[in-house]
């Protein structure tokens, strides 16, 4: 196991070698001039040029890449070339803003999909099964925008339960922001639920028509030891990647739901930079989801060799 895991850290840095030179590469094709953006229609053309020397964008794509992606490494990520910032700890305290909304979200639905796809596999084609069933798969339907404003305008405006607006101080903690996070997790949770749960029902039900599980119940085992030690543990596997797959999306994907509720996180930063071409921004946001897919898929690895011992690879 413990080879596997250097293998697979090995192909980890792989990837986000070639990330960073596609990220790179994509980023040059962008339309417009960023220094013309920078300075405004008005800007006469000594101006622009002097701005595009003093950023660096006069020299060749490969010298750009190599001084951009060797501070990348070192952790000087550059300054943003509207705010003139470090962008450093800009992309970080986005990263750690949408940290919080991811792991509030995924305590909700991940849990709640697990019981609810095992109920809907034990009930197989009976009612609690098809209400399951139907009502997840129409959340996973119903755009983020959709059930966000709903949510807003009958649980904060509505009720007054909660606030209506997310935008949180930046040097918020967990429990200070909480109120804040609970509306946009649930209207997170509300896709995400639908995926876990039918992917456990699935594999649930393919896992109670197995020979081994037939075995145990054969031997007088009881249904709850079971249903534990030998139907989720191997059901389970598949909705690992649905959720390790999910990790990455929580960080830099929630663009919809952050815009909804006014949120700080990474993925709005990441379209603040693309509509004002703020190359570093662009270039750290990207890298730091590119890392979160690929650890999230490594972890799920490690989780598959924890359930099921017989698909452990390596020494």
């Amino acid at each position: 196991m413990g080879l596997y895991i250097l293998r697979r850290l090995g192909f980890i840095f792989l990837t986000l070698f070639l990330a960073s030179v596609i990220i790179f590469i994509v980023t040059q094709f962008l339309p417009g001039d960023v220094a013309r953006i920078i300075l405004g229609q008005f800007a006469t053309e000594a101006a622009i040029d002097n701005l595009r020397e003093e950023l660096g964008l006069n020299q060749p794509a490969y010298r750009q890449y190599l001084n951009w992606a060797g501070g990348f490494i070192r952790g000087d990520w550059g300054d943003s070339l509207v705010s003139r910032m470090p962008v450093r700890p800009i992309v970080m305290q986005r990263l750690g803003n949408s940290i919080m909304l991811a792991g509030l979200a995924l305590c909700i639905y991940v849990p709640l999909g697990i019981v609810l796809g095992v109920i809907a596999a034990l009930k197989q084609n009976k009612l609690p099964d098809q209400l399951i069933s139907g009502i997840s798969m129409a959340f996973v339907g119903l755009p983020e925008f959709v059930s966000g404003l709903l949510l807003i305008t009958f649980l904060a405006i509505g009720a007054g339960w909660f606030p209506a607006n997310s935008s949180i101080d930046p040097d918020a903690k967990f429990f200070e922001s909480l109120p804040y996070l609970i509306l946009p997790a649930v209207t997170v949770s509300l896709t995400g639920l639908g995926y876990v749960a039918r992917m456990t029902r699935s594999g649930t039900i393919d896992v109670l028509g197995s020979d081994y599980t037939r075995a145990a119940e054969l031997k007088g085992l009881p249904g709850r030891q079971v249903l534990v030690r030998h139907v989720l543990r191997n059901s389970l596997l598949p909705t690992v990647t649905i959720v390790a797959m999910g990790i990455g999306w929580l960080l830099g994907g929630l663009i919809v739901t952050e815009a909804v509720y006014g949120y700080p996180g990474l993925g709005r930063l990441l379209v603040y930079g693309i509509q004002r071409q703020d190359l570093p921004i662009i270039q750290a946001a990207s890298m730091i989801v590119v890392a979160a897919y690929s650890f999230s898929n490594l972890a799920a690895d490690i989780i598959y060799g924890l359930l099921n011992p017989r698909i452990r690879v390596g020494g």
